[in-house]
């Protein structure tokens, strides 16, 4: 009886685990002066066709594997067809 209920709390235990490593970076926000360690971009958001500036998002990975989210401004693709 001991045995199977500290199982159920090692995998208890080990879910909240896996949970909290797969919860994404928080968003950093890019200014001139960052410093920024790009081994690998792994997604972009697509820019938009409108004629403003629009937020964008680019999630990376640094030399060191972590990864992280950088939040930036772009114009927009801005096609008057």
């Amino acid at each position: 009886m001991k045995i199977s209920m500290f199982v159920l709390a090692l995998f208890g235990f080990s879910s909240v685990v896996m949970a909290q490593d797969s919860a994404p970076p928080p968003v950093g926000q890019y200014t001139y002066a960052s410093h920024l360690d790009v081994a690998k971009i792994i997604s972009e958001d697509p820019v938009p066709d409108v004629c403003a500036v629009v937020p964008m998002h680019m999630t990376y990975q640094d030399s060191k594997g972590q990864q992280h989210i950088l939040q930036y401004e772009v114009m927009g693709g801005c096609s008057n067809g």
